[in-house]
């Protein structure tokens, strides 16, 4: 169908070096502006994001230093991308809680002004989500055929959950699974210990401040360390346990980096 557009409508996509909105750089944006009349125009770019591009990062998007060292930067770009934004409404998949923010934080780098007030911002992630409900009540009609009774009782919840549970492992034992970049992580069996391997492949401590790398390395997953070896921080820069351990984190993650300290202690 033809989308009824009174404005342009750029459709967009970002590749970045992480999820951290104040600290992180764009090394490519895409946009498709869509016209009123059908019409479509097609914006394209690498960018040198300035910063190094964390291993984790590239193996997502495919996109290494060496790829963008010659680029352009944002701010080279940026009056070049504003213009064939122009006044258009934007929208994307999931871009309210990241695209649209990291987009007009780099404009702001920039020296932009990036007027939101005037835009229609429509997120297709938020549409499918409102729709496609991906609750308890969902998944037991989904998987079970039934519908919940007594939803947010706890005992209701509790048995309706183990039903699920277990349709979701007849359903798809045997069927390989894949994270949201597509990366294949192994074939869901009905065995729990190797499901938790396949479910909490990268989890150190529960908030997800420490993750393992590809090497099976735990590294920091917030921050200007973000991606560096834990015990390499530790070693380098010992008063980053003091701040952590003083500072406002889970307990479960200030036992995970004692152990983490601890461990290279007695190596």
């Amino acid at each position: 169908m033809q989308l009824n557009l009174k404005n342009s409508v750029a459709f967009f996509d970002l590749e970045a070096t992480g999820i951290n909105i104040s600290t992180d750089r764009i090394v490519e944006i895409s946009i498709v502006k869509v016209k009123p009349d059908g019409g479509q125009e097609i914006y394209t770019k690498k960018i040198n994001p300035t910063i190094p591009i964390p291993l984790e990062s590239s193996l997502i998007h495919g996109i290494y230093d060496k790829d963008v060292k010659d680029e352009k930067t944002f701010k080279d770009l940026a009056r070049e991308i504003y213009q064939f934004i122009g006044q258009s409404d934007l929208a994307g998949f999931n871009v309210l809680k990241y695209d649209i923010p990291l987009l007009v934080e780099e404009f702001l780098r920039a020296g932009i002004e990036f007027d939101l007030d005037k835009r229609n911002l429509l997120d297709a992630q938020k549409i499918f989500f409102m729709m496609e409900k991906r609750n308890l009540t969902a998944a037991y009609k989904f998987y079970c055929g039934r519908t919940l009774e007594n939803a947010h009782s706890a005992e209701a919840d509790t048995l309706a959950t183990l039903d699920v549970f277990k349709a979701q492992i007849e359903r798809y034992v045997g069927e390989e699974m894949e994270d949201l970049q597509g990366n294949k992580l192994g074939v869901i069996e009905n065995d729990m210990k190797k499901l938790h391997d396949l479910l909490n492949e990268k989890m150190v401590d529960l908030a997800g401040r420490f993750v393992f790398n590809n090497e099976g390395v735990e590294v920091f997953n917030f921050g200007k360390q973000k991606g560096t070896p834990v015990t390499q921080v530790l070693k380098d820069e010992p008063g980053y346990y003091d701040w952590m351990m003083r500072g406002d984190f889970p307990l479960d993650t200030k036992r995970k980096l004692t152990q983490i300290k601890l461990r290279g202690f007695n190596q």
